[in-house]
């Protein structure tokens, strides 16, 4: 037995320790973040447990199938919460889905909302919430409200859901002014006003990605534990990078900024070597493989999108907010992408987020596109 491997074992940064030694450093802190925080920890848990058992749960799919299993008792407990969740939607403003025999199909995207919902006002420290899933803002009751506003995509990526390809939570995390007025204007802050965000992936590990705006650390779950592990202290992106990342399918409909930008990267003219295209579709893939082999990521607007396809509050910031803690860049095609002022809580803008000299590239042919314009 290697004993030196094992005493390290047993001396494990989990999520849990790292974020209480983060509030050390604030003497003023009563705890509310930290508290938080492990309630999205606990939603990501759930939903990393009910995206490894989907195809069995019967979770995979379009909204509107019916189950029609003969009546067969099921012991995991992950079943009697999804049952529990299925019997006591939340009071967010749209129909339940029950999932049981003969009845209406819950779905993974549909459950994962639901279970963020419930561990977001069930800590105690939130006032709004916006969702993905939800087209109006959740303002949570009175008795429990804290004084976050948490912007969430609860599943995303899932059109790829059925093909088992990585998919995963984002969040951004902002303080509210005076959480016993809420309003709308509360929510449309700009992303240099997000105290924190984060992504947790599910792929072939379970993989949360973390920012405090104290540089940014991934945690892997470890499933014997059932605690997130610090795996990647202290992310850097490199500089430059040998990875693009964009649906070229759309290549068409681009603006000449960006259609250079690929012909360059493809095609560079000053002997470099030509960029490696890899493409998911599903963004917090692409963007946490661009996190750590560092290349650009982008998303632009074209003919068919002129405001872009992903959005503000939920997407755009807290992937920014991620990447310039890494020592990256994200741009929007007219300014940094953390200076957007949204008017709406699901606006949309183009993103072209990666390692620093890359995005300085796709700055400059823009830049050079005004001038001539």
């Amino acid at each position: 037995m290697d004993h030196a491997a094992e005493a390290q074992r047993t001396d494990l940064m989990t999520i849990t320790r790292h974020v209480l030694n983060e509030q050390g450093r604030h003497p003023e802190s009563r705890g509310d973040f930290t508290i938080l925080l492990s309630h999205i920890v606990l939603g990501c848990k759930f939903v990393a447990s009910a995206v490894n058992k989907a195809g069995l749960a019967k979770l995979i799919g379009l909204a509107g199938d019916t189950n029609v299993q003969a009546s067969n008792p099921i012991s995991d407990p992950l079943y009697s919460t999804l049952l529990f969740l299925h019997t006591n939607p939340c009071d967010g403003g749209w129909p339940p889905r029950v999932a049981v025999q003969g009845e209406e199909q819950k779905k993974l995207d549909v459950l994962s909302n639901e279970v963020f919902v419930k561990a977001l006002v069930s800590s105690g420290r939130t006032c709004v919430l916006v969702s993905e899933e939800n087209e109006e803002a959740i303002i949570v009751d009175a008795p429990l409200r804290g004084k976050y506003c948490v912007c969430f995509d609860p599943l995303d990526g899932s059109s790829n859901i059925d093909c088992g390809v990585s998919i995963g939570t984002i969040f951004g995390i902002y303080m509210i002014k005076d959480k016993d007025n809420v309003t709308l204007d509360d929510v449309l802050q700009p992303g240099t006003d997000m105290l924190a965000a984060g992504y947790c992936m599910y792929g072939s590990s379970c993989t949360l990605v973390l920012s405090t705006g104290n540089g940014v650390n991934g945690f892997t779950l470890d499933p014997s534990l059932g605690e997130f592990i610090l795996t990647h202290p202290n992310i850097k992106i490199p500089n430059r990078g040998k990875i693009y990342s964009v649906n070229e399918g759309n290549a068409k409909n681009w603006d000449a900024p960006t259609a250079k930008f690929v012909e360059k990267c493809k095609f560079p003219q000053d002997g470099s070597p030509s960029k490696s295209l890899r493409y998911i579709g599903s963004m917090v893939a692409d963007v946490h493989r661009t996190l750590l082999y560092g290349g650009i990521f982008l998303y632009p607007a074209d003919q068919k999108s002129p405001n872009g396809k992903l959005r503000v509050l939920y997407e755009v910031f807290p992937m920014s907010f991620l990447m310039e803690q890494a020592g990256g860049q994200a741009f929007t095609g007219k300014q940094r992408a953390l200076e957007l002022v949204p008017r709406k809580i699901h606006d949309r803008s183009p993103i072209f987020l990666g390692s620093y000299d890359d995005v300085e590239d796709i700055k400059a042919l823009y830049a050079s596109e005004s001038i001539i314009g």
